[in-house]
């Protein structure tokens, strides 16, 4: 039997004896992506791009969960690590399939290219709706919690335990557009931004044992992502032990648009000698003619190869049975996966505004009408990077399963050009809208945007700015759609499909932020327009009013960004949310790390919501305003009142000074705890207050 088959050994001694048996050249051959098969050792190609952020992608069949956005604003990790499971198992299952009937092309593998733990530190960024917000904490947990459901165990166990799918963080680091200029642009930011915000999350997964780290396509500081000493650096001084994969075509970056390198040969050569194992994209073809012109030595590549094995290897993919072989293919899209997505559309959806139409009164409403170009759209409800559903629940389809009323429906406009039809004058479905909204006793009116033109560069066909949005407004077909339709009179519930900020710049009786919600996104918008669900979902991001007061795109700095920093400008304040209900929080207290608050349903109706502990550091390293330091789901009945633990980390006490050193300056703490951020914005919009005690260290 030969050395790397032999399970008694370490992976890492497998690993060596499997690389060592290759010869240079097919050591080299397997640093790409697409890795050829070495037929004499009987290694099967292998490809090492797959894509799962909200359900397995891009390969078909696979449960299509709400976008990551959405996955951030349920504020609940348990859930967050319950869609990665099934998204693992639903990749094994198709890789079972797939090996069985020869193919091992892209989007088939075990290696899943997710989560993306970028912060979102600006609106206006096309790929936001990728990540869990803009707050590094929230981040942190959210993407530990995926990294454990992908890959099946505690990461502390991968050498002695198979995964079951390889986790991978992303993009590494300081990477949140623009879209249009990414291949070029030099993102700068100083020491204490890079470890107060843009560092944290990366640090949380890497020494929570995340299998792989892929780089960003931008240079940071002058580096380039995936050739940075600082970056690689950071990830020996974590303990980082996976594999380091480039973004897509990114080495190619180096001497086509960064001025890097002269040629694809020192490109090549500049990433491996940097730790970049494997590339996504073309570059390492020019391995060999690197190493011929001495850029680079045979044992950096074999070194690569090593840590490529070893993943392979803690996948099972050389050994004669794992437990994960006998996922069968009728896993995919089972009735159970579908309805993980359900519960979490349910979830993720976020009341803004109610006037108390909401939930509505079927008693009342005999006729509802339907209007929008998202009304009954199935990309509305996807998302990027995403599988394809066996059934889409459009918001529209949603409803009429729901209601037994009329339901007259109305595209209302196009989602951003002038006309739907191409014959036709400007706002050619207005008057269909206007009738419809005119024979009926309420609307449900659903604009927003979708993927096709809020996405990642290459991927969306607007022709505004290669995904990124130019301001927060609604396109200019829906405005007038709006202004038409609130002005008919009639009671309007406002359904905005995004993932990012959107100022509607109107006042419907109720709003509804939607996401991109999964193929159950109709079924879950119904269950809660009609009572049958409180919402619950809370913002992973600030809602800005304008993104005039917002310093510039390519502004790398943290100042007047996200809610730790912001000065002004404000919509409606990250972790807000409202609910059909009242909670009341009161008797706050912190012990040995752990704050206890008790929490009182004072409404009438059961619900879900969201504790959220904030602090406050006086010290003059801290960030101008508060900090979330922990959160929990909770469930109350109509009059129940219940206690409440939340475990605060010890890093919640500290803070960063300029130099990027991170420690407890302070003694004196504020700590902050209800259902929202404790400031004045959040207050007023709730209708709550938060509870504040005083915390004080021996230092």
């Amino acid at each position: 039997m030969e050395k790397y088959l032999d399970e008694s050994l370490s992976v890492e001694e497998r690993a060596e004896a499997l690389t060592d048996a290759m010869t240079t050249e097919e050591q080299a051959s397997q640093l790409r992506y697409d890795a050829p098969a070495v037929e004499r050792l009987g290694i099967p190609a292998y490809n090492w791009w797959n894509e799962g952020l909200h359900g397995l992608a891009r390969s078909g069949l696979a449960t299509v969960f709400p976008q990551a956005i959405g996955l951030g604003a349920m504020f609940d990790t348990e859930r967050v690590q319950k869609v990665a499971e099934v998204t693992s198992t639903e990749a094994r299952a198709k890789y079972n399939s797939y090996t069985k009937f020869g193919d091992r092309d892209i989007y088939k593998g075990l290696t899943l290219w997710a989560p993306n733990i970028n912060i979102f530190r600006d609106p206006r960024w096309g790929r936001g709706h990728e990540t869990y917000g803009e707050d590094p904490f929230l981040t942190s947990e959210n993407g530990k919690a995926y990294v454990r459901g992908l890959q099946g165990i505690d990461g502390k166990d991968k050498n002695t335990k198979r995964l079951r799918t390889a986790a991978c963080a992303k993009h590494f680091a300081v990477h949140s557009g623009p879209e249009s200029i990414r291949h070029e642009f030099d993102a700068k930011a100083d020491a204490k931004d890079m470890e107060e915000t843009y560092l944290p999350a990366f640090e949380a997964l890497v020494k929570d044992g995340v299998e792989s780290v892929m780089g960003a396509y931008n240079r940071v500081n002058g580096e380039g992502a995936c050739a940075s000493d600082f970056l690689m650096n950071k990830l020996r001084e974590w303990g980082f032990d996976g594999y380091f994969v480039s973004d897509c075509w990114a080495i190619r970056d180096f001497h086509e648009h960064h001025g890097l390198t002269k040629t694809p040969v020192e490109s090549a050569a500049l990433a491996l000698s940097k730790g970049c194992d494997v590339n996504c994209g073309c570059t390492y073809v020019n391995l060999l003619a690197a190493l011929d012109e001495g850029l680079i030595t045979k044992e950096q590549i074999r070194t690569a190869c090593v840590h490529l094995m070893r993943t392979r290897i803690r996948l099972g993919m050389f050994d004669k049975s794992t437990e994960y072989d006998s996922i069968p293919y009728t896993a995919v899209s089972c009735d159970e996966h579908k309805a993980v997505s359900l519960d979490c559309a349910e979830r993720t959806m976020v009341l803004l505004k109610n006037n108390g139409i909401l939930p509505l009164d079927e008693k009342k409403i005999k006729t509802l009408a339907v209007i929008g170009p998202n009304a009954d759209s199935r990309i509305a409800l996807e998302g990027n990077y995403n599988g394809t559903a066996d059934e889409y629940i459009t918001f529209l389809a949603g409803i009429r399963e729901r209601f037994d009323g009329r339901v007259i429906f109305a595209e209302g406009c196009h989602l951003y050009k002038k006309s739907v039809s191409g014959l036709a004058l400007p706002g050619d479905r207005y008057a269909e809208a206007l009738a419809a909204a005119d024979v009926s006793d309420a609307v449900i009116l659903c604009v927003g945007l979708d993927s096709t033109i809020e996405g990642e560069e290459g991927d969306t066909g607007n022709e505004f700015s290669s995904g990124d949005k130019n301001d927060l407004r609604l396109p200019d077909s829906q405005r007038i759609l709006v202004e038409k339709i609130l002005a008919s009179g009639k009671p309007v519930i406002m359904v905005c499909a995004a993932g990012s900020a959107i100022n509607t710049e109107s006042e419907p009786d109720a709003l509804i932020h939607a996401w991109y919600p999964g193929s159950e996104g109709g079924r879950a918008l119904a269950k809660i327009l009609f009572g049958d669900v409180s919402p619950s979902g809370k913002l992973p991001v600030t809602f800005y009013e304008s993104t005039d007061k917002l310093p510039d795109f390519t502004d790398y700095s943290m100042k007047n960004r996200t809610y730790r920093y912001a000065e002004n400008n404000v919509l409606f304040p990250f972790g807000y949310g409202l609910t059909y209900s009242k909670v009341e929080c009161t008797a706050l207290e912190y012990k040995d790390g752990t704050a206890t608050i008790t929490v009182k349903n004072t409404g009438n109706r059961d619900t879900e919501d969201v504790l959220q502990l904030y602090i406050k550091d006086t010290s003059e390293n801290a960030v101008p305003n508060v900090s979330l330091c922990g959160f929990r789901r909770i469930k109350l009945s109509a009059g129940e009142t219940g206690v409440f633990e939340i475990k605060i980390p010890e890093r919640a006490f500290t803070a960063v000074d300029k130099d990027g050193n991170r420690k407890i300056f302070g003694k004196e703490f504020t700590l902050y705890g209800g259902t929202h951020q404790p400031d004045e914005l959040s207050t007023s919009l709730s209708g709550s207050a938060c509870q504040a005690i005083k915390v004080s260290l021996q230092i």
